[in-house]
C-alpha cells in the first residue's frame, strides 16, 4: 500500500474530513486530497505529526513488510552510534511480536540480540567516558576502575569471574543439541577458543578433533588451534614449529597470513605481527570489498609502540577502504575511523 492510500485509510478510520486534517496539519484541503491522490507527498518534516494524529509510527505510515522494517532497524544500528530512547522501545517492542511468527523468529531474534548489544556499546561508551574522569579526580577509589574494567573489556585478575565456564558449558551443550547433518564448525570454533583462553587444553584437544569431523571445517584453522593451544601450555618452540609449518603448507592462504600475523601479535613479536597482517592484507586485493581486521592489527600494533604519526596513518587507510570498497559515507565505521585519526593526530609529537 502506497502512503497516499495509508493515509486516506487512517482519515476514514479516525473520521477525519479532508478539511479536519488539514487543520491539524497545518496544510491546506486541496494538499490532502493531492497526498491521498498521489499527485503530491507530504513534506518531511510533516511526517512526525502526520503519525502522531493518527497514533502510528512513521514506518506504519509507510506499511513497510516485515522484512523491509527489519531491514530498516538494521540499517539504523549500522549508521547511527546511539538510538533515542524512544525510538528503541519501538524497535524491541516490534521485533518481541515479530517473534511469535514462524517465519520471522530467527531474524527478529537475531535483530534483537544485535539492538541490546548495540545499546549496550553505546552506553559503555558512556561509562568509559565519565569512569576515567572520575579516575582522574580520586585514583584511590576503587568503584569506577572496575566499571572502567568492564566498559571497556580490561583484564580482571580474580580467576573466579575473569574464566569463561559458562559460555564454554553453553557452546558445549550447542554441539551436543546440533541435529543438523552433516554437523556445522562454527560453534566448535568459539567454544576452542574459550577453552584456550581458560588454559583448558585437554578439552581443547579433545574438540579440535571433533571439529574434524564437520565436513565445512576450515583445514587451515587446525594447525591454527594445534599452535594456540601448545602457546597456552606454555611450549613456545613447539608453538613456533607448528605456525612455521603451516605457513609453508598453505603458502600464500590469506587466513594463513593473517592468523600468524595474531599469533606474533600475543607473543608481541610486533615487526612480524605488521610483516604477516601486511601480507594478509595484499592476498585479499582481489577479493574487494575488504574487511578493516588487518589494518586494525596494524594500526593497534603502532599505537602500542608510541608511533601514533603511523597509527594514524592506517586508520586513514582504513578510512579510504570504508569508502571506497564499501561506499560507507556517514556510517559509524566511518566516524569512528575519522575519530581515531583526529585523536592520534593529536598525540604526534
Amino acid at each position: 500500500m502506497n502512503l497516499g492510500k495509508k493515509i486516506k485509510q487512517l482519515r476514514f478510520q479516525y473520521s477525519y474530513t479532508q478539511e479536519q486534517l488539514a487543520e491539524k496539519m497545518g496544510v491546506t484541503s486541496q494538499a490532502v486530497s493531492k497526498w491521498e491522490n498521489n499527485a503530491a507527498m507530504p513534506d518531511i518534516t510533516l511526517l512526525p505529526a502526520l503519525a502522531e494524529t493518527f497514533g502510528v509510527t512513521i514506518d506504519e505510515l509507510f506499511d513497510l513488510t516485515a522484512e523491509q522494517k527489519m531491514s530498516r532497524i538494521e540499517n539504523r544500528m549500522d549508521t547511527e552510534e546511539e538510538i533515542a530512547p524512544d525510538v528503541f522501545y519501538e524497535y524491541e517492542n516490534y521485533l518481541k511480536e515479530q517473534i511469535s511468527i514462524p517465519e520471522n523468529k530467527g531474524r527478529a531474534t537475531s535483530l534483537l540480540a544485535h539492538l541490546y548489544h548495540h545499546r549496550l556499546v553505546s552506553y559503555a561508551n558512556k561509562t568509559s567516558v565519565y569512569a576515567r574522569d572520575a579516575i582522574m579526580n580520586a585514583p584511590e577509589q576503587k568503584d569506577c576502575q572496575w566499571l572502567l574494567q568492564k566498559a571497556e573489556g580490561g583484564t580482571i585478575w580474580d580467576w573466579n569471574i575473569a574464566n569463561h565456564r559458562k559460555t564454554i558449558d553453553f557452546y558445549k551443550s550447542v554441539i551436543a543439541q546440533d541435529d543438523t547433518e552433516p554437523h556445522v564448525p562454527l560453534p566448535y570454533y568459539y567454544l576452542l577458543d574459550e577453552l584456550i583462553a581458560d588454559h583448558r587444553t585437554a578439552e581443547a584437544r579433545e574438540y579440535l578433533v571433533a571439529m574434524q569431523k564437520c565436513p565445512a571445517h576450515k583445514p587451515v584453522l587446525v594447525p591454527i588451534y594445534e599452535a594456540a593451544i601448545a602457546l597456552a601450555e606454555f611450549d613456545e618452540p613447539k608453538a613456533n614449529a607448528i605456525m612455521e609449518k603451516a605457513l609453508a603448507d598453505y603458502a600464500g592462504d590469506g587466513d594463513i597470513l593473517f592468523e600468524a600475523a595474531q599469533y606474533h601479535a600475543r607473543k608481541c613479536d610486533y615487526e612480524k605481527a605488521i610483516q604477516y597482517y601486511e601480507a594478509s592484507f595484499e592476498a585479499n586485493a582481489d577479493a574487494k570489498p575488504r574487511y578493516t581486521d588487518a589494518l586494525d592489527g596494524i594500526a593497534a600494533i603502532y599505537e602500542i609502540c608510541g608511533d601514533y604519526a603511523k597509527a594514524a596513518e592506517t586508520h586513514k587507510r582504513i578510512l579510504t577502504l570504508l569508502r571506497e570498497e564499501w561506499g560507507f559515507r556517514d556510517e559509524t565505521a566511518v566516524l569512528n575511523a575519522e575519530q581515531e585519526i583526529n585523536r592520534l593526530q593529536a598525540m604526534v609529537k
